[in-house]
């Protein structure tokens, strides 16, 4: 496994495994079928229902004394709009079965909460809960108010990103802020306009790799952390086969021509709070 430095020092792998909405006895394979492949870095939510099912696989990895296990949980909005993120960091620290969390998210920028629910994080990190705080599905002018009133710079921005949502302009955004880009939903959920796009296809047949393998060492070649979901043994293993190839410039080129701006998830601008 390869891994980046975030901006406060931390080693976070390159690749990890997103578990929404995966739960109960399928999480639990997921995640050792994945650790077996390589992987270390799991992501999960307080609002995916399944800290408590990835805490029990962490607990199976340890009894074969599993190591470097890197773990993501995040803040929802509706332990946002309680205002006591200190227990719902607690709750998630409990439900998981660790004494400290790796990467602590943010994982909407709710309008009405999200400056407050910062200066909690701060607090938080500062006293040694969590080794890393950040942010997801942040826009620039989200960032912009945030960086106000912060102390700690967000390490992460956690956000939808896939070659028909290249977000390039965000990316060079936090690169200039020492924010990590960290893409969910990197194949689009195995939406047809992107896995069958004939440039994909020829670029497929070119490697002699998948699609989305494709995708994912377009993601890496572009600095970006991501974190496909499978609950396939075949397709966790094949997402993390990644390592032995190389695209070429003028693939890079290709690839960045799909974009169309095109989500399969929530615009942060537009979604509705209380749904997500």
């Amino acid at each position: 496994m390869k891994y980046k430095k975030l901006n406060n020092n931390l080693d976070i792998p390159v690749i990890g495994i997103g578990t929404y909405p995966l739960n109960r006895i399928a999480l639990l394979k997921t995640v050792i079928n994945a650790y077996s492949f390589g992987c270390r870095s799991f992501d999960t939510s307080s609002s995916y229902g399944n800290e408590k099912w990835l805490g029990l696989a962490l607990k199976i990895l340890k009894l074969f004394r599993a190591k470097n296990i890197f773990i993501t949980t995040k803040l929802s909005n509706s332990s946002q709009r309680n205002g006591d993120v200190r227990k719902a960091l607690n709750d998630s620290i409990k439900k998981l079965g660790v004494k400290q969390i790796d990467l602590y998210l943010m994982h909407w920028p709710n309008p009405e909460t999200y400056l407050d629910s910062w200066k909690q994080m701060e607090a938080l990190y500062k006293e040694g809960l969590v080794k890393a705080i950040g942010v997801c599905n942040f826009h620039e002018h989200h960032f912009e108010k945030l960086l106000e009133i912060a102390e700690v710079i967000p390490v992460i921005n956690q956000i939808e990103l896939h070659p028909l949502l290249s977000q390039k302009p965000l990316r060079e955004y936090c690169e200039r802020k020492s924010i990590q880009i960290q893409g969910y939903s990197p194949v689009a959920r195995m939406d047809p306009k992107l896995i069958k796009h004939p440039i994909l296809l020829e670029l497929s047949k070119k490697h002699k790799k998948s699609v989305p393998q494709i995708i994912l060492k377009w993601d890496m070649q572009n600095g970006v952390i991501t974190i496909p979901k499978s609950g396939n043994k075949q397709r966790i293993k094949e997402n993390l086969d990644i390592f032995d190839f190389e695209l070429t410039k003028a693939d890079m080129i290709q690839i960045d021509s799909i974009n169309e701006d095109y989500r399969v998830r929530y615009n942060p601008d537009s979604v509705d709070y209380y749904k997500v």
